[in-house]
């Protein structure tokens, strides 16, 4: 086993594993707020791996959710925790998740070492997602989501609070952005929900694969969403796909108009949310062209096109009026909502 001199150390290893997308995005960020940052996700990660882990029974997933939020809080023991989890995971939890809950304990440490108004924010946004996701995991099926209002609560739960969190932190370390603070939550949230219901929609077929279904009824009727297979590809249900990226897109307008609010002079913070929407548009530009597309391999877009978003967004990053021509261009093949 690789031994670490430091929990920070530790926490700089698995990020990538875990995601290479916030392993990319995050370092953008100001040192102090990089770690902070990147700890909050490792947190959000073992919530979700908990949800996730198939050979647990909504009951164990309430359980182990609850404990872990109570771990978070410094009222129990991670590395209780990390005994009685781990050897519940199966094989179908990669590797690396496998890792983060053996090494719980070392992610926790550092949690514990931020300011309280730090702390504070990673567990209010543990705690909200943790309780959450519990509550959508216990009804979720092949048969999707009610409506876009029950879509919008899910997002909520598993990407707008992780808005939340970001914007507590970034208002934490700048008094400059605290002045929007209340306008920046209420973006967050969207902003988080563009990025997930991204996600939702790339990510179709492998959710089927494990048992579920986000996608709303309501924007798909008449398609039956339990009848749903990537081989019989139906127009209905691209017509419903693209009323779904027309929200999403609604939503790309909100996540631009929180980027403006960020002062022009912290780039790092806007680089950081900027190659998170970039990378979101191309993606849902790519499904718009294959709306037939049977894995989520099929509308990954390219490192070449990663590579062009972070180049493009660092040339224009201080400039809102580049910003919008940019985000116009890019988004002027998407539906309206």
């Amino acid at each position: 086993m690789t031994q670490f001199n430091s929990d920070e150390a530790y926490q700089n290893y698995i990020l990538p594993g875990v995601s290479r997308t916030f392993a990319l995005t995050i370092p953008q960020l100001p040192p102090n707020l990089c770690k902070v940052v990147s700890n909050g996700y490792l947190l959000c990660r073992i919530a979700d791996t908990i949800e996730d882990e198939s050979n647990l029974t909504p009951i164990q997933k309430r359980k182990f959710s609850q404990e872990f939020t109570h771990v978070v809080a410094g009222d129990s023991d991670p590395d209780l925790l990390s005994q009685a989890l781990y050897p519940l995971l199966s094989n179908n939890t990669l590797e690396t998740e496998r890792n983060l809950i053996a090494n719980l304990a070392s992610v926790i440490r550092l949690t514990h070492t931020f300011t309280p108004q730090q702390r504070n924010a990673l567990y209010q946004c543990v705690k909200i997602m943790a309780t959450g996701m519990a509550d959508f995991q216990q009804s979720s099926s092949l048969n999707g989501l009610k409506d876009i209002e029950e879509m919008d609560r899910y997002c909520y739960y598993v990407a707008g609070v992780v808005g939340e969190m970001l914007t507590e932190l970034f208002c934490d370390y700048s008094p400059q952005i605290a002045q929007h603070k209340k306008l920046l939550q209420n973006l967050s949230i969207s902003f988080g929900q563009a990025l997930q219901m991204t996600n939702i929609i790339k990510d179709i077929w492998e959710d089927r694969q494990r048992g579920v279904c986000w996608l709303p009824q309501d924007i798909f009727i008449p398609f039956d969403l339990k009848n749903l297979t990537p081989e019989n590809y139906e127009i209905a249900f691209g017509e419903g796909l693209t009323k779904l990226i027309g929200i999403a897109n609604g939503h790309m307008h909100n996540a631009l108009r929180y980027i403006l609010l960020i002062p022009a002079s912290e780039k790092g913070i806007r680089r950081f949310c900027l190659w998170a929407l970039g990378m979101s548009i191309l993606t849902l530009r790519r499904v718009l062209k294959h709306k037939d597309f049977s894995n989520s391999q099929q509308v990954k877009i390219s490192r070449r096109s990663v590579k062009t978003t972070v180049l493009i967004s660092n040339l224009v990053t201080s400039s809102d009026t580049s910003l919008r021509i940019l985000f116009y261009l890019l988004t002027r093949s998407l539906p309206a909502k």
